[in-house]
């Protein structure tokens, strides 16, 4: 995660509608997939002290939910620093029998049990940057397997 110090799009809109809030924005990055298949391991890349968290109302905003398994991970590795609040928003929730039951407090779209790029979500680190979200077939798959 990396800790922001210059004023984000967030903070500039809750200025402007003259919100007496403080907002602190902190990026953390977690890794469970290799190609198409979820590892089972939680890899947290970024903030290395979570302490920050202590005490405060946190957002956790997420690109999509899969199975869940890692947003759990994530969420008992956050209570652990024992914030106020803890509430999840993400932009898919994907229908998966996979699913460990884990629904996000707010979501944006279901999606069908398919491996989607595009606009943030990655494969391999690749199709980030479409701007838009797709199915990846089976060339794309095997262009960027690791």
């Amino acid at each position: 995660a990396v800790v922001s110090t210059q004023s984000t799009g967030m903070e500039r809109y809750v200025c402007s509608c003259e919100i007496n809030m403080s907002i602190k924005v902190e990026f953390i990055r977690l890794k469970s997939y290799s190609n198409t298949a979820s590892t089972g391991e939680v890899h947290v890349i970024g903030l290395s002290d979570l302490t920050c968290l202590t005490g405060k109302d946190v957002l956790i905003v997420e690109d999509i939910i899969d199975t869940g398994k890692t947003m759990t991970k994530a969420l008992k590795l956050i209570e652990e620093y024992k914030p106020n609040s803890v509430q999840c928003a993400s932009l898919l929730l994907k229908r998966t029998p996979l699913s460990c039951g884990y629904v996000p407090e707010f979501i944006g779209f279901s999606c069908a049990d398919e491996f989607v790029v595009g606009y943030g979500l990655d494969y391999n680190e690749f199709y980030r940057d479409l701007p838009h979200i797709g199915v990846i077939n089976e060339d794309g798959i095997k262009a960027f397997a690791e």
